[in-house]
């Protein structure tokens, strides 16, 4: 991307404050952005399959995607994180160098940068500075995998559903709204926390009557914390 790019600066300027590249300084920035270009994804389009070499990595400006994995046997989805602006995929690929099983797809239209792995790659061994906020973005995502691999292999659905709000309202200091869960289908909450839609919705339902949360489709907000945190434990 050119300095002369009518998305520079939007681009430059939502990289500054996310976590994995707010401490680079101005210089460091501008030179990954010249090996980066812009594009634009449509709602619903697959950003990254396995049907695509795996080749590219990519940074998102804005619009919130999926990252999953599917069984194609039963048709089944399991979604493994949600990203949002300033998240990265595929560093399987560029870290490691093999083929990565999930597929990324756009939950709203977005803006992302893309590269090739090899022009990354070389970026990153130029600057082994940005280690400092790579490896504790790449620790999070890690947490993340193991709080999940936890809730499905010990807690009801009820729980992980629970425990999966309190997550997203803790990444957003506590605030009522529960922001990256907002405009998702009921049934994308489900492959979230390995369930189906009719138990996600009995549950909403409940939680509603028993004024925990408010909202209807996909705007939600919490009511009361306490109770929240009481269906997060095991009976």
């Amino acid at each position: 991307m050119h300095k002369t790019s009518t998305h520079y600066k939007h681009c430059f300027d939502t990289l500054k404050k996310s976590a994995l590249f707010s401490n680079l300084d101005d210089e460091m920035l501008e030179n990954m952005l010249s090996v980066c270009q812009y594009e634009t994804i449509n709602k619903g389009a697959t950003a990254v399959s396995q049907h695509q070499p795996n080749d590219s990595f990519y940074i998102v400006i804005s619009g919130r995607a999926k990252v999953s994995v599917y069984n194609h046997d039963n048709g089944r989805e399991h979604i493994i994180f949600l990203l949002d602006a300033g998240d990265t995929f595929d560093l399987v690929g560029l870290l490691y160098g093999k083929c990565n099983d999930a597929f990324a797809t756009a939950l709203e239209n977005m803006e992302i940068l893309s590269t090739s792995t090899a022009k990354a790659r070389i970026w990153v061994k130029q600057h082994p500075e940005f280690n400092k906020t790579l490896l504790p973005y790449l620790g999070k995502q890690l947490h993340e995998l193991a709080e999940k691999t936890t809730d499905l292999a010990l807690y009801d659905t009820e729980i992980r559903l629970s425990r999966l709000i309190l997550r997203s309202i803790a990444a957003n200091k506590f605030t009522t709204d529960i922001q990256l869960l907002n405009d998702l289908s009921q049934e994308t909450l489900a492959s979230m926390v390995g369930s189906v839609r009719v138990v996600i919705t009995r549950h909403l339902q409940r939680w509603k009557k028993e004024g925990i949360v408010s909202g209807k489709r996909g705007n939600w907000s919490l009511l009361d914390l306490k109770k929240l945190l009481d269906r997060s434990k095991s009976k």
